[in-house]
C-alpha cells in the first residue's frame, strides 16, 4: 500500500502567482551573493589555475557570465586565444566595463544575448558555466548550457562542470519541527493544537531552502542518487530524472525528512586530478547550503533500520524554471513497513 502524505503537486493553485525572473533591483544583491560565496568562486578559480597551461591558445565560452569573474580568471590566469563572456541580462553592459577595467578587453568579448539566439565567431574548446540551482536543477539554466554545447562546443571539447551529482540523506530536524509544529501545542500555556494540521500544511508542504544541516543530524551515510554527465545528457532528459536509494540507519533517532544537496566535478584538460565543488554539510558552506524536505510527521527509527525508496524530479510543464520533487520511501523496521510518498512543488 502507498500512502500519500500530501496533495498532488500538479494541482493548479500551487503555481498561481509564480514569477520567472529576477527583479532588476535585486541584480546587485544576487551578484554580491555569488561573489561572496568563496567555496563556489574559489573552485572555479582553481579549475582555471590548475589548467592554465592547457588553456593556452584555447577558445573559452563562459555562459551566463554575470560579472564576468570566470572570464577574468581565464584571461588573467591562463593565456587563451579568446574568451566569449555571454550574459543575457543588462548586467552585460557593466561586465564589459569590468573587463576593460581589468585590462582584459583584448582577450574577453562580452555578448549580451540569450543562449538560444547566440552567434559566436568560432566554435569553442571549453564551455564553462555556473548553472547549478537548489537541488541542482532549480531554474533549469542547464537547458541553455546544453543548447550552447550542442551548437558551439567543438567535438571532443571540455565542459566545466564535467559532471554533477544529486545527494540525499535521511535526517533529523528537531529545531525546524519544534518551531513550526510543536510550537502550537502549548504557547503561553494555551492549547493551540487545533492549528497543528494547518501548520503542517503551510510549513511542511514545501522544501526549506538554505537549510544548514549539521553532520550529527544525518541518520545514515549520504548517497549520490542522480549523476549527470555533461557531455552526454540531453535537454529532453531534464523533463524527468529519477534515482533510487537504500539507507541503513546508523544511529537511533527521529526521522524528520530528507536533506538534499549537490556536487559538481571539473575534469582536467590533461592528466591532472579533477576538482570538486561540494555543497553538502561536510564541506565549507556555500550560498546554496542544503534543501530540507520534511515528512508530515516524524518517525522514530532504530540503528540498523532500512530506509529505501526513490526520488523523482519532474519539470513543471508550464513554469519551466520550476519542478516538483517526489519522494517514495519505506522503512523496514519491526513497527513500520508502509510505503509512503510525498510530493513537493519547488520554487522560492
Amino acid at each position: 500500500m502507498i500512502e500519500s502524505e500530501s496533495r498532488d503537486c500538479n494541482e493548479g493553485e500551487e503555481y498561481v502567482g509564480l514569477v520567472d525572473f529576477v527583479a532588476e533591483g535585486d541584480e546587485q544583491r544576487l551578484h554580491l551573493e555569488m561573489l561572496s560565496d568563496k567555496p563556489r568562486t574559489e573552485t572555479y578559480r582553481q579549475v582555471i589555475l590548475s589548467n592554465s597551461a592547457a588553456l593556452r591558445e584555447k577558445v573559452v565560452l563562459d555562459l551566463g557570465c554575470g560579472t564576468g569573474v570566470i572570464s577574468l580568471f581565464c584571461a588573467l590566469l591562463a593565456k587563451p586565444a579568446g574568451v566569449y563572456a555571454v550574459e543575457a541580462s543588462s548586467m552585460a553592459e557593466h561586465t564589459e566595463e569590468l573587463v576593460k577595467q581589468n585590462g582584459c578587453d583584448g582577450v574577453v568579448t562580452v555578448f549580451q544575448e540569450r543562449a538560444e539566439n547566440l552567434t559566436l565567431p568560432t566554435k569553442v574548446d571549453v564551455l564553462v558555466s555556473e548553472w547549478m540551482g537548489n537541488c541542482l536543477l532549480f531554474e533549469y539554466m542547464l537547458e541553455s548550457v546544453l543548447l550552447a554545447r550542442d551548437r558551439w562546443l567543438k567535438k571532443g571539447g571540455m565542459m566545466w562542470p564535467s559532471s554533477a551529482c544529486l545527494t540525499i540523506v535521511p535526517c533529523q530536524a528537531f529545531s525546524d519541527y519544534r518551531q513550526k509544529v510543536e510550537f502550537w501545542e502549548n504557547p503561553y500555556g494555551l492549547n493551540f493544537s487545533y492549528l497543528q494540521s494547518l501548520a503542517q500544511k503551510e510549513f511542511l508542504s514545501k522544501p526549506k531552502f538554505s537549510h544548514h544541516l549539521q553532520p550529527e543530524d544525518c541518520l545514515s551515510t549520504p548517497a549520490d542518487v542522480i549523476t549527470l554527465d555533461m557531455v552526454t545528457i540531453q535537454v529532453s532528459d531534464l523533463e524527468r530524472l529519477k534515482g533510487e536509494f537504500t539507507f541503513t540507519v546508523e544511529k537511533s533517532g527521529m526521522f524528520h525528512g530528507f536533506t538534499v544537496w549537490f556536487s559538481a566535478h571539473f575534469q582536467s584538460l590533461e592528466d591532472g586530478p579533477s576538482i570538486e565543488l561540494n555543497t553538502g554539510p561536510y564541506s565549507e558552506i556555500t550560498h546554496w547550503k542544503q534543501t530540507l524536505f520534511m515528512l508530515d510527521a516524524p518517525v522514530s527509527v532504530e540503528e540498523g533500520d532500512i530506509i529505501a525508496g526513490s526520488i523523482r524530479l519532474q519539470r513543471n510543464p508550464i513554469w519551466r524554471r520550476h519542478l516538483s520533487i517526489t519522494f517514495l520511501w519505506n522503512i523496514n523496521s519491526t513497527e513500520v513497513s508502509t510505503v509512503k510518498t510525498k510530493c513537493f512543488p519547488m520554487w522560492r
